[in-house]
């Protein structure tokens, strides 16, 4: 007994007729009989009284097992719409990590904007720093990430999104507010603020800092990028952040933009290694976060020769 005998019956019972059931499925009529020879051999019981007549009745057995039947033949149409659905991308379950800002600052409008095109797939967010993401992507607990890249010899994938850039946040009457571009040098002589020593972030800036030669800096740590801002307002020092943070300052601070962009960090995605191409409903996603982020964030020049395979050795 399968699908396709379940439907058959119910069709027959529904037009009341073999003749009719076949030209319905676009049978032969000998098909749609040994159909149902076959189930009630199966069953062990007479499900359709054959008359002279065209028109067909059920036994008591028949009736009974058209009406315990029918769901059954609707839970099956119901499960093949899903599979077709979740096969194209319409439907699933994704499990996803981002960073900050971009979790704050760039992903609820494109997730309002894909679930509302996209209504049956179901979106689970984690928000956590690289390496932490890194790990659970690699682990199977996530299937794809928005990051920067990954430590290299990993068995994850990246491919660049955008670039990050990164500016100067100072007190609105700090010294420094009196030029328009600073340079890593002209840090030296003050407080910087800095996130954790587990951010990429920061450990971008400790690299720029020490091929410029500024290693014995006056720091201060600040667990959360997203709390530097109000750090810097008091007047505690300055701080390195993305600009799509500063932007979004009030009053007390002020904005520089940072000599040839040394502090710029590329941002991602990252999946494993053996998930890409991402499929489905991931594929789905993805493509809708590269049309957008790469739209909303500062392009990644040569984007070819910026894509990562990590178990390689690739290097950004």
């Amino acid at each position: 007994m399968d699908y396709k005998t379940l439907k058959t019956f119910q069709t027959i019972v529904k037009y009341g007729s073999f003749v009719r059931a076949a030209k319905e499925m676009n049978y032969v009529q000998s098909t749609v009989t040994m159909q149902m020879q076959k189930l009630e051999s199966d069953l062990g019981v007479e499900l359709i009284e054959r008359g002279n007549g065209k028109e067909i009745r059920l036994t008591e057995a028949g009736r009974l097992f058209h009406d315990q039947s029918l769901q059954i033949v609707k839970n099956m149409e119901q499960l093949q719409t899903n599979m077709s659905n979740w096969k194209l991308g319409e439907t699933g379950h994704l499990r996803i990590g981002v960073t900050e800002p971009t979790a704050s600052y760039r992903l609820p409008g494109l997730l309002k904007e894909f679930m509302a095109e996209y209504p049956k797939i179901r979106i689970s967010l984690e928000i956590a720093n690289t390496p932490a993401l890194s790990e659970r992507t690699l682990r199977g607990e996530l299937d794809f990430a928005l990051c920067s890249a990954p430590d290299l010899g990993t068995e994850l994938y990246f491919e660049p999104l955008f670039k990050e850039e990164f500016v100067a946040l100072l007190p609105e009457h700090h010294p420094l507010a009196l030029k328009a571009v600073l340079s890593p040098e002209d840090l030296r002589p003050y407080r910087l603020l800095i996130t954790s020593a587990t951010c990429p972030y920061r450990r971008r800036l400790e690299m720029v800092m020490q091929e410029t030669g500024n290693v014995a800096l006056d720091t201060m740590e600040i667990g959360s990028m997203t709390a530097l801002k109000f750090y810097v307002e008091s007047g505690l020092g300055i701080a390195l952040i993305p600009r799509i943070i500063a932007e979004t300052q009030s009053g007390g601070t002020t904005i520089r933009s940072i000599e040839r962009s040394l502090i710029d960090m590329t941002f991602g995605m990252v999946c494993k290694a053996s998930a890409y191409p991402l499929q489905w409903a991931g594929q789905k996603l993805y493509q809708y976060f590269t049309m957008h982020l790469r739209e909303r964030g500062q392009s990644v020049e040569n984007l070819t020769d910026f894509i990562v395979n990590v178990t390689k050795g690739g290097e950004l």
